[in-house]
């Protein structure tokens, strides 16, 4: 009879140090550790076209975004998460030195069929613990559409949808608008 070996968890301090060395980003999940997915040309773009059209309107602001470099920790009652969204804005940023972000406002995951599962489930459920976000926006990779969720009076998060060349999602959050248009531009949707 063989036994099954369980890999033993590895530690946040080992995780990081891990991340400083490897040629390949990993999530850290309560002490597993998984290497995100290459992602197409497309989604890159998506990607890069929103943290640009966020950082222009943020000009002048104490908010700034960070691309998919810059990971984003999550300190959950029971464990500790890292993630590397697409794009996210802080306004009350880490040290410079710090591998991560704590506190953002908004985090931006571009869906694709390798990552929608993760992104809808494991992911958005993490991402809604976080006390300093405002709301989530989850952009579609194919086609012009995205849907937000936005933290209510009441502190639970609503669900927001938007599609076609001519919407725009409203953030008062950060006292900005982003047009899905500029979001694809350059991208046939």
């Amino acid at each position: 009879m063989s036994a099954l070996l369980h890999p033993k968890p590895v530690s946040v301090a080992d995780y990081l140090e891990g991340e400083r060395l490897s040629e390949v980003k990993r999530e850290f999940f309560d002490g597993d550790v998984h290497a995100t997915v290459g992602a197409s040309n497309r989604r890159n773009q998506v990607a890069t076209n929103a943290t640009v059209a966020l950082g222009i309107r943020l000009r002048g602001t104490n908010c700034r975004p960070f691309n998919s470099d810059t990971k984003v920790r999550i300190e959950m009652i029971d464990q500790t998460r890292f993630y590397y969204p697409d794009a996210m804005v802080v306004c009350d940023r880490n040290r410079g030195d710090d591998q991560w972000q704590d506190r953002p406002v908004l985090v931006v995951e571009v869906l694709s069929d390798s990552t929608r599962r993760v992104d809808l489930g494991e992911k958005r459920q993490a991402y809604l613990t976080i006390p300093t976000l405002k709301a989530l926006l989850l952009v579609e990779s194919d086609v012009l559409a995205a849907t937000l969720y936005r933290r209510g009076p009441s502190g639970g998060f609503l669900r927001e949808d938007y599609a076609g060349d001519g919407a725009v999602v409203p953030l008062p959050e950060l006292g900005i608008e982003l047009p899905l248009a500029e979001v694809f531009e350059g991208l046939d949707a």
